[in-house]
C-alpha cells in the first residue's frame, strides 16, 4: 500500500472506496439516461458495463474483509 492510501474501519483503501463511488455515481448517470432512452441498446450495455465492473469490486471488497 503506497503513502498516499489510508486504509478505512472496513479494511478498504481510500482509492478503493473512491473507485467503487466513482462507479456507483456512474451507475446512477447511466440509469438517469436510461429512462431518458429506454430503447437505446448502447446506453443499456454502458449500464451493464458499469454494474458487470461494481460487482467486480464489491465482491472484491468482500473478499478482503473476510
Amino acid at each position: 500500500m503506497s503513502d498516499s492510501e489510508e486504509t478505512t474501519t472496513t479494511g478498504t483503501t481510500t482509492a478503493e472506496t473512491t473507485t467503487t463511488e466513482a462507479l456507483q455515481h456512474a451507475l446512477v448517470g447511466q440509469l438517469m439516461a436510461i429512462i431518458g432512452a429506454p430503447d437505446d441498446e448502447d446506453v443499456a450495455r454502458a449500464a451493464d458495463d458499469i454494474v458487470q465492473a461494481l460487482d467486480v469490486r464489491l465482491r472484491e471488497a468482500q473478499t478482503a474483509a473476510a
